[in-house]
């Protein structure tokens, strides 16, 4: 008897804790957010996102067109939210994110016809044509700073423009390679003049060539050819001087680095667009 006590007392309490169990279980389930576009169809996920997204809430359409990517999955319309949600983390301010969104569109759909909007895009997140007010002020400009995502952007132009010759995008995205090539080749002559003013004049000869060798047609190669004349007119290297000097007549006929010195480096560039 006293055998069968216990074992009563030990069912009893193997109850308990499988009712105490069940109750916090129901508990945490009932303290689970709910999901209010969880009855919302495709098109109003999408609809919402876009209405978010245009107003410029941009971190309420992300998360929007996420869950659309997945509930929409293998449609157009999942390949749409990734666009549109790489756009948004690009207008609010979030480069890496919307760069690897792209990349997984585009190594996901390697035969969407959005295909080259997703590399117009990806030029755009990594295109930065100025500093906005300050930077006109103190006369910096894209080549003064960190060229790796100018890089970047020129090589997604690149591959639009190569791939999609005709596409809509691509007169935009040629007129961009060009700012961002005289930009990468204006970075060389940028530190090449500093060389200059500070008297490592064969330091300067060597950067500024580099831009010569590396770019072709671009504005910002006229004062790498005249830090060169500079230079070897500094250095006493009469001949080369005379040399360049020519060359800098023939090539740029008009130029006023010849009358009017580093002066008209001073002057700001802008965009075509």
């Amino acid at each position: 008897m006293r055998y069968a006590k216990l074992s009563v007392v030990n069912s009893s309490c193997t109850v308990l804790r499988l009712s105490l169990a069940a109750l916090v279980f129901a508990s945490g389930c009932s303290s689970k957010p709910i999901d209010p576009t969880g009855n919302w169809s495709p098109n109003r996920l999408y609809s919402e996102a876009k209405d978010e997204s245009r107003s410029g809430a941009y971190d309420k359409a992300i998360p929007l067109f996420e869950k659309l990517e997945g509930r929409a999955a293998g449609t157009p319309l999942a390949q749409q939210a990734q666009l549109e949600k790489a756009y948004a983390q690009y207008k609010g301010g979030d480069q890496a994110q919307a760069t690897a969104t792209l990349d997984r569109f585009v190594k996901l759909h390697p035969a969407s016809p959005a295909l080259d909007y997703a590399f117009y895009l990806k030029g755009l997140v990594n295109f930065n044509d100025n500093l906005g007010l300050f930077g006109n002020l103190i006369r910096q400009d894209l080549s003064e700073r960190d060229q790796r995502a100018a890089k970047e952007s020129f090589e997604s132009f690149r591959e639009l423009v190569t791939r999609f010759p005709d596409s809509r995008y691509a007169a935009d995205a040629r007129l961009r390679m060009g700012y961002t090539v005289n930009s990468l080749a204006e970075s060389e002559v940028h530190v090449a003049r500093y060389y200059y003013s500070r008297g490592a004049y064969v330091a300067a000869i060597n950067r500024a060539q580099t831009a010569i060798t590396e770019y072709r047609d671009v504005p910002a190669l006229e004062e790498a050819t005249y830090i060169v004349y500079k230079s070897y007119d500094a250095l006493g290297m009469n001949q080369l001087r005379d040399d360049t000097k020519r060359i800098i007549e023939k090539t740029y006929p008009n130029s006023d680095f010849l009358t009017k010195g580093f002066r008209k480096a001073n002057k700001p560039w802008y965009q075509v667009w």
